[in-house]
């Protein structure tokens, strides 16, 4: 995916401040990214990248994702959800004023995110968005993920 699906001024968005922008579509989390994911980083825990000794010796029932290469999806689940701000030069990821990893995802469970606009404002030729951000895991009772998410764009 390219970016996000559509745009908004910033009027607009601003008045969808505390409001919930959207869900998106589920993705399943195969072995093989987690594989890849483990080789782009050098994170070869065996919780990760071996099934049979995962489920042997942890309480997960086989491998889990990892929570960064979980976090990581956010980028193309906010561009399915996240509208851009008209008028905006370029986006950028301001990071995060709170992340916590909740529960482990397993291989082949599928994850979305769930978006809220907690905030928006616009200093000097920028706006900086603050999200409620959620990734959930079907059939699961509890997250993989709750964040404070910050973004920003140059206007």
């Amino acid at each position: 995916m390219e970016g996000p699906s559509r745009t908004e001024t910033l009027a607009d968005l601003q008045a969808r401040v505390g409001t919930e922008l959207g869900v998106s579509e589920w993705m399943r989390i195969e072995q093989s990214a987690i594989d890849t994911f483990a080789q782009l980083t050098g994170d070869t825990y065996f919780i990760h990248i071996d099934p049979e000794r995962a489920a042997r010796e942890t309480p997960f029932g086989g491998s889990i994702a990892h929570g960064f290469f979980t976090m990581s999806l956010l980028s193309n689940m906010a561009y399915q959800v996240c509208p851009s701000v008209a008028g905006t030069k370029t986006g950028l990821n301001y990071g995060f004023n709170r992340l916590r990893f909740v529960s482990p995802v397993p291989v082949n469970a599928r994850v979305r995110g769930r978006f809220v606009l907690k905030a928006l404002d616009t200093p000097d030729g920028r706006w900086q968005a603050t999200w409620a951000v959620t990734i959930e895991i079907e059939g699961a009772a509890k997250p993989a993920i709750v964040a404070e998410w910050v973004t920003a764009g140059l206007l």
